[in-house]
């Protein structure tokens, strides 16, 4: 245990127990019946079921929805945190973190009760707004965190250069922020697809999406075919990381242009 290497071990051991054996096991159901017998029927549920089709593509919709909105109202909250000159406390960055100190189905709850209160009906339109205000600060802090150590020595040059604000961002503070940008974006697409609390809540289950479907499965002891479903999602948001190129793809985007 004197070697540096041996500190390895416990965080090799809770990989091992708690990562990799999980997904294998859900790996085994997916390709199993009930009976223990070799199948891909699980599978091809996923193309063949109608309700899981439409479930999948409701989540879709929803999750580029959200994503879309968070990024159109969190870039310009991180701008602004961002900028000394627009912000000169470091307590309003803090204001945006307090909403995540409460536990986020109780969050929820109080947004259906305000909704209820209001008597606002439940649907697509209240289901965005929580998906939003659940999301919105991992959209913000990646974009803030980019922004924040942005070297100004960039700006200030194309300034020299002649170069209007509006120029600034598109060819200066834009293409660095690119990182943070595909970090939120990742951020807040991938739990929006596998949610299913928010959803239940803020629509009273008419709307139901993919997460959904996949703790129905397992509630009702459908364990082969709710293992299926979720290595297909699992799988499906692999993929999506890929997308953007990956980490290399992100640096390079944030390059100046």
């Amino acid at each position: 245990m004197g070697k540096r290497s041996s500190w390895v071990i416990p965080y090799f051991i809770f990989l091992v127990l708690f990562v990799v054996l999980p997904l294998v096991l859900i790996a085994v159901y997916a390709f199993q019946d009930s009976y223990g017998h070799f199948t891909l029927s699980n599978i091809f549920a996923f193309f063949t079921d109608p309700k899981i089709v439409n479930s999948f593509l409701v989540s879709m919709e929803v999750a580029l929805e959200n994503t879309l909105i968070c990024l159109l109202i969190g870039y310009p909250v991180a701008y602004i945190l961002a900028d000394r000159d627009l912000n000169r406390s470091a307590v309003t960055a803090m204001l945006f973190i307090l909403p995540m100190w409460i536990n986020a189905l109780m969050r929820t709850m109080a947004t259906a009760e305000i909704f209820s209160w209001l008597g606002i009906h439940l649907g697509k339109g209240t289901l965005l707004f929580g998906m939003a205000y659940d999301y919105l600060p991992f959209m913000i802090y990646p974009i803030y965190n980019q922004l924040n150590k942005m070297d100004r020595s960039y700006i200030e040059a194309a300034q020299d250069l002649g170069a209007t604000p509006s120029q600034v961002f598109r060819k200066v503070t834009l293409p660095l922020s690119m990182p943070g940008v595909v970090s939120g974006i990742m951020m807040v697409f991938m739990p929006t697809v596998s949610t299913f609390a928010i959803s239940e809540i803020l629509t009273n289950n008419t709307i139901q999406l993919f997460g959904s479907v996949i703790q129905e499965q397992f509630y009702n002891m459908m364990w082969n075919q709710g293992a299926a479903l979720a290595l297909v999602m699992l799988l499906l948001i692999g993929l999506t990381t890929l997308l953007p190129g990956g980490k290399n793809a992100a640096e390079q985007e944030g390059g100046l242009i």
